[in-house]
């Protein structure tokens, strides 16, 4: 092996173990769950990217259902039967990829439904933008880093 592809190895071996870190983050900070490992074990050599692509329709739908919601709660009167259904799609979309933070804000938010409290739903909603928001920038920045890391045999989902 010559001096340049050693360096490429240890360069792609380098954004692997980058991969692993965020990776395993999102499970450690309570951002992912087991569905997402569900997920991946569906992902095979005739939809490699499987998984991001799932990922890619969630992040594309989940923004106007927020949009939704904050709309249904400018709007009086409150409509709680529709905060609760725009709420429930989100959940389960959320649910869908193992977005375990969305979803546990999105039960909060139906419980504040259920109370027909406004005010804990107005919180709730903020509090389900930013977590919206942070698992966006992670799972954007992780599957980037994977492209970049070339080839599907890499590192994370070599446990299979």
């Amino acid at each position: 092996m010559d001096h340049t592809n050693g360096i490429l190895l240890y360069v792609v071996f380098q954004a692997s173990m980058i991969c692993l870190i965020i990776y395993f983050g999102l499970f450690l900070q309570g951002y992912l769950d087991e569905q997402f490992n569900q997920l991946e074990e569906l992902q095979d050599e005739s939809s490699p990217n499987f998984v991001e692509e799932v990922v890619a329709l969630f992040l594309k739908d989940s923004p106007r259902l927020l949009s939704n919601i904050e709309q249904t709660i400018g709007k009086y009167p409150q409509d709680f039967y529709r905060l609760d259904s725009l709420v429930h799609q989100l959940k389960g979309s959320g649910s869908s990829i193992g977005a375990v933070r969305m979803k546990n804000e999105c039960s909060v938010f139906k419980a504040h439904c259920n109370d027909r409290n406004l005010e804990g739903c107005r919180r709730s909603l903020q509090k389900m933008k930013r977590e919206h928001a942070t698992l966006k920038q992670k799972l954007e920045s992780y599957f980037q880093l994977l492209r970049q890391v070339g080839p599907r045999e890499h590192a994370v989902n070599s446990r299979k």
